[in-house]
């Protein structure tokens, strides 16, 4: 058997052993001893190339050997970066005598053996502990290793495109606030504005309608159907209605409070007197500890409207106050909205009581027949009861005197010569825009997804936004008629006027859009019908004569309706 040593020590083993013995056996010239106890000191690689094994190397003349005395084991080690080793074996070269002076031959032998044991110990952590041994292997080669860190950094970078990706979706990051509101009754301003101001989370649906009756049975078809479409005003988180309207729209369940509006800031920003008019129960009376339904953005007041050139041709007084439209000359000349609530209350109000009178009996000078009479000549006066027509038959016809509200009195007046705008001395009705949220909570569907889980959380950004000291700039510089929720009782801030823009002033008692302070003070927001005063209405309705078919019959359609909503207005 031989041994091959190389620098990581191999261990090689040389067949066949039979034959090495009968070489040992015979002896030489070289043997010292007799027998086959003598031990043979020929050279190793004669003896190797004497029997060498088909499937090893062939030793050079000069390899360096070490002869191991033993009859049957023959040891040789190569000299290859023995450095790595602990322990370095010495060796003696080809041809050296083991016998030399000094030396016994077995030097090499402690060395020998400590590499032996090294060896061993190697292969049998290989052979116990082969995963160990795998973990503790070289590193892969740097082609390799470079391959796998590029194959990990395009993977990252397909992460982090994806991820940007994700973040440039609308619906990732996008919060959506839907609003359906009256056409003219803001500025479009306010949506570049409220944009701007919420960034690029906000995806913001506004749409405009033309009147508010309009969105009003929107939102009652809906719920007597029990279904709503997308496009509908029921499935829009804000929406705006009169607050004419509210009271009703509270009791049909079409509405919802808003929640947590007392902790808001906009609603800290009312005066004491819209919380007054806002607060109200499940019936849609105004209570002091009710719910808040609604948040106001505009509101103004009725006025009249007159002619002045018609009036300086036919020497007639300026109007003043309501009382002036039951003055004789002026028979045939008016025009007016067929609002039950606000023809009667001109009968009222010139009788010297108040729009929300509760008992015409018991609180009006004269009690219901001098309400029926007033109303009577009231109805000789007027040529139009009609809220869609009243300023075109001003605007064309021979009529001088046109009675409405001031979002569309203004706007009309404005656009004609010689006319004055006017808001009775002794108080007038006010009216407001108010933003409301439809209870679509109370519809199962699924055609508006999670509308019905509530409105948007953005519904109390959008409030604050209209109720900012800036909106009320375009109110204030007559943009939009009407006026800022804010200036109903506090002063209103005068404007900067441009000298390089001169606007034809009009001729008008209001104030940048408000009332004289002695003259707000007596005016007042229209309050849900009592049941004494729904039965006043009714009598009124059943004595009222139509002399004119067609004339008056819009109006007495409309206060017969109060009956059939149960205090609609």
């Amino acid at each position: 058997m031989c041994l091959d040593i190389n620098p990581v020590f191999q261990l090689k083993c040389f067949q066949p052993a039979a034959g090495l013995a009968r070489e040992l056996d015979k002896g030489g010239p070289e043997a010292e001893g007799t027998g086959a106890a003598a031990m043979e000191v020929r050279p190793l690689p004669l003896l190797l190339a004497q029997h060498h094994h088909p499937r090893l190397p062939g030793l050079l003349p000069d390899h360096p050997t070490y002869c191991l005395p033993s009859p049957r084991l023959r040891v040789r080690v190569r000299d290859r970066r023995l450095k790595r080793l602990a322990a370095v074996p010495s060796w003696r070269p080809h041809g050296s005598q083991a016998d030399a002076p000094g030396r016994t031959g077995w030097e090499w032998a402690p060395n020998a053996a400590v590499a032996l044991v090294l060896q061993l110990a190697m292969c049998s952590l290989l052979f116990l502990f082969p995963s160990r041994a795998r973990a503790l292997a070289l590193p892969p080669p740097a082609s390799a290793s470079a391959a796998v860190e590029a194959a990990q950094e395009e993977e990252d970078q397909e992460w982090e495109a994806a991820l940007q990706k994700w973040k440039t979706k609308t619906y990732a990051l996008s919060v959506p606030l839907r609003i359906v509101a009256l056409r003219g009754s803001f500025p479009p301003l306010w949506i570049k504005d409220f944009v701007e101001s919420q960034g690029k989370r906000l995806k913001f649906s506004p749409e405009l309608r033309a009147n508010l009756d309009g969105i009003f049975s929107d939102m009652s078809q809906c719920m007597d159907k029990g279904q709503v479409q997308p496009k509908s005003a029921m499935a829009a988180d804000i929406v705006s209605i009169g607050d004419s309207w509210l009271g009703y729209a509270i009791r049909m369940g079409l509405l919802e409070p808003v929640k947590n509006a007392e902790e808001q800031d906009w609603f800290r920003s009312l005066s004491d007197r819209w919380k007054v008019h806002l607060c109200r129960n499940q019936n849609g009376e105004a209570v002091p500890n009710g719910s808040v339904w609604g948040v106001p953005y505009r509101w103004g007041t009725m006025v009249i409207a007159y002619k002045k050139n018609k009036f300086k041709r036919h020497n007639l007084k300026p109007i003043q106050d309501w009382e002036d439209l039951w003055r004789p000359e002026l028979a045939g000349k008016i025009s007016m909205v067929d609002s039950p609530r606000e023809v009667i209350g001109a009968v009222l109000k010139h009788l010297g009581s108040s729009y929300n009178t509760v008992d015409m009996e018991t609180d009006v000078n004269g009690g219901r027949e001098a309400v029926l009479e007033s109303f009577t000549q009231l109805q000789k006066q007027v040529q139009l009861f009609d809220s869609m027509n009243y300023l075109k038959s001003f605007s064309v016809g021979d009529v001088w005197v046109a009675v409405g509200w001031s979002s569309d009195v203004i706007p009309a007046a404005k656009r004609m010569s010689n006319v004055a705008v006017v808001v009775p001395k002794s108080g007038s009705s006010l009216w407001a825009d108010l933003w409301v949220i439809p209870c679509a909570t109370r519809l199962q569907t699924d055609q508006i997804g999670g509308r019905t889980r509530g409105p948007s959380p953005l519904i109390h950004q959008w409030f604050d936004f209209c109720l900012q000291s800036a909106r009320s700039l375009p109110f204030r510089r007559d943009v939009i008629p009407g006026a800022s929720p804010l200036h109903l009782e506090n002063p209103v801030p005068e404007v900067p006027q441009d000298k390089n823009k001169r606007k034809p002033k009009l001729d008008t008692n209001l104030v940048r859009g408000v009332p004289p302070p002695e003259i707000l003070e007596k005016c007042e927001f229209l309050e849900p019908l009592s049941g004494k005063a729904l039965e006043d209405y009714q009598w009124l309705v059943s004595r009222m004569q139509r002399p004119r078919p067609g004339l008056f019959d819009t109006v007495l359609q409309k206060i017969s309706s109060v009956f059939d909503l149960k205090s609609r207005f």
